[in-house]
């Protein structure tokens, strides 16, 4: 019998079971029932109990989720049991936004390589790493074992670039660049395209559901 599939709906909810449990954790609580948290994370209590199942369900019948546990063992599922190296290519707002994100650097994904096709930037420093020239990357991606690349650059540039990251070994792309990349990389590669204006959409369309219900 094959590998069971994953939704990827229960999967889009890891990462919030995770923050919730380390808040949680933060606050002192050792133990919590499906129900309290179906009441903290506006989550039903069945939805948290089919979610957990689908990797082994974690919890015992009138005795809830040991927090600290229920949260390792949700991580380890997500990969944040190891170390990831990860490096941005393109260094404006975005890219340095996230560069500045100081939860990278503390947790499991470190950040240890920037790039921009700009010759202007580069040479400059972000939180004490160097901005690189893009030209840099197959020497850089050979010297350095790197799991993750993030693109926020250009949708022009982000197909070439991708191509070149591929090439060096990269299967792992977080793409901000406004085009598909899973549409024009090999199958094997694993992309994760966030579109921040189709969010954005979701929650102009959400606001004016509403405003129409208020009218009628």
């Amino acid at each position: 019998m094959g590998e069971r599939q994953i939704s990827k709906a229960v999967i889009s909810r890891l990462p919030r079971y995770h923050r919730y449990l380390g808040e949680l954790l933060n606050s002192g609580t050792e133990r919590i029932s499906s129900g309290e948290l179906s009441r903290l994370m506006k989550v039903t209590a069945s939805q948290i109990r089919q979610d957990l199942n689908n990797f082994g369900g974690f919890g015992q019948q009138g005795y809830g989720y040991n927090v600290r546990y229920l949260r390792d063992e949700i991580g380890k599922i997500l990969g944040l049991d190891h170390d990831h190296a990860m490096i941005i290519i393109g260094t404006g707002h975005l890219g340095k936004a996230l560069a500045n994100y100081e939860n990278f650097n503390r947790g499991s994904i470190h950040i240890v390589g920037l790039f921009d096709i700009r010759k202007e930037v580069i040479g400059t420093k972000v939180r004490n790493t160097e901005i690189r020239s893009v030209e840099e990357l197959p020497s850089f991606l050979k010297e350095h074992e790197v799991e993750i690349a993030v693109l926020t650059l250009p949708k022009k540039n982000a197909t070439e670039i991708a191509q070149i990251l591929v090439e060096n070994g990269i299967n792992a792309i977080w793409n901000f660049a406004y085009t598909d990349l899973n549409l024009q990389l090999p199958e094997d590669v694993i992309v994760e395209n966030v579109h921040l204006s189709d969010s954005l959409m979701q929650l102009t369309y959400r606001l004016n559901a509403a405003q129409q219900k208020e009218e009628n």
